[in-house]
């Protein structure tokens, strides 16, 4: 295989997007978001905590005091990326079914 099919495979390859919320299991507080590359925010998730580092500078003073292994990652819902699709349009997709979510779930939010 050349560069240039990999990188073709690449471009079509699927691209599933999603809306997941990190949740502090010690006080019940959640972060609510979304994001283009769910399998991307999951990996940053999990190294965050292997690592100690926190992800987001919302979650940081209760990640200091509660520590990584109290916040765990959930998804709450799946898009898949139409082929033809503008990545713009995707990401206002998945705004919108955030906003959804966001509506839908009741809780002390970071």
């Amino acid at each position: 295989m050349n560069k240039k099919e990999i990188i073709k495979r690449y471009k079509e390859r699927p691209v599933t997007g999603g809306v997941f919320r990190i949740t502090n299991t010690q006080n019940g507080k959640y972060l609510l978001a979304s994001d283009i590359d769910l399998r991307g925010s999951r990996n940053r998730f999990d190294f965050s905590v292997s690592t100690g580092s926190c992800i987001n500078m919302k979650l940081q003073k209760d990640w200091d005091i509660f520590g990584a292994k109290a916040f765990v990652f959930e998804v709450l819902d799946e898009l898949e990326k139409e082929p033809e699709q503008e990545l713009k349009a995707f990401t206002e997709d998945l705004k919108l079914l955030e906003d959804m979510w966001r509506n839908r779930l009741a809780g002390d939010e970071y």
